[in-house]
C-alpha cells in the first residue's frame, strides 16, 4: 500500500475522531445503557483505586472498558496496573486510550510520568509535551510540574525553573511545583 502523502495526512485526525463517534452511536443502538453502566463501574474502580485495592479497581475498570470502552476507563486501568509494578502495562492501556481519544491529556502525562519513572527522560519529554497540549484536560498544571521533574533531573534548570512556572501560571497554589521552583532556584543561586 501507498503511503499517505503530507498532504493527505491531516485527515488522520479527523477520520479517527469520526470512527469514534460511530462506533460510540453503534455501540449505544445496540445497547443505550453500554455508556451508563460503563461510567458506573468506572467510578467504582476508583474508588477500589483509592482503598488501595489496586486489583479489585484494575477488575472493575476491565469491566467498564468491555461494557463501553472510553479514553478514561483505560487511563484508569493503566493507573491501577502502575501501582502493582505493571507499568508496560501501564503504557500499553494509555496508548489504547490515546486511540479512543488523542485529544484527552491524561494518557500522555501518565505515559511521560511512568518513562521518567524508568529513567527514560527522553522519551518522557516528548509525551509530557503531548500532554500539555492536549485539548481535553483538566490539570494542565501537572504534565508542567512532570516536565519540570524531568528537566531537574537531566539538569537542565533553567528549563526545570520554566516548566514550574508554568505549571504555576494555571494552578499558583500547586505546592510541588512552587517547592519544585524553589529547589531549582537553590540550585542555581546557592546561599
Amino acid at each position: 500500500m501507498k503511503p499517505l502523502s503530507a498532504r493527505h495526512a491531516w485527515h488522520l485526525p479527523l477520520l479517527a475522531v469520526l470512527l469514534g463517534f460511530c462506533l460510540q452511536a453503534v455501540a449505544e443502538e445496540e445497547d443505550p445503557d453500554a455508556l451508563p453502566r460503563a461510567q458506573m463501574l468506572r467510578q467504582e474502580g476508583v474508588m477500589h483505586h483509592r482503598r488501595g485495592d489496586y486489583e479489585a479497581a484494575a477488575d472493575t475498570f476491565r469491566r467498564s472498558i468491555e461494557s463501553f470502552p472510553t479514553a478514561e476507563a483505560h487511563t484508569y486501568l493503566g493507573y491501577s496496573l502502575s501501582f502493582m509494578g505493571r507499568v508496560d502495562e501501564a503504557i500499553a492501556e494509555c496508548k489504547k486510550a490515546i486511540a479512543i481519544d488523542p485529544d484527552y491529556g491524561n494518557p500522555y502525562n501518565d505515559i511521560g510520568n511512568y518513562l521518567y519513572g524508568l529513567g527514560r527522560l527522553d522519551e518522557a519529554i516528548a509525551w509530557l509535551e503531548k500532554a500539555t497540549v492536549a485539548e481535553r484536560y483538566c490539570c494542565y498544571e501537572y504534565p508542567h510540574f512532570n516536565l519540570g521533574r524531568v528537566w531537574l533531573k537531566k539538569g537542565e534548570y533553567a528549563l526545570a525553573a520554566q516548566a514550574f512556572r508554568r505549571a504555576l501560571d494555571y494552578d499558583p497554589d500547586y505546592q510541588p511545583a512552587r517547592l519544585g521552583l524553589e529547589h531549582v532556584l537553590q540550585l542555581e543561586n546557592p546561599t
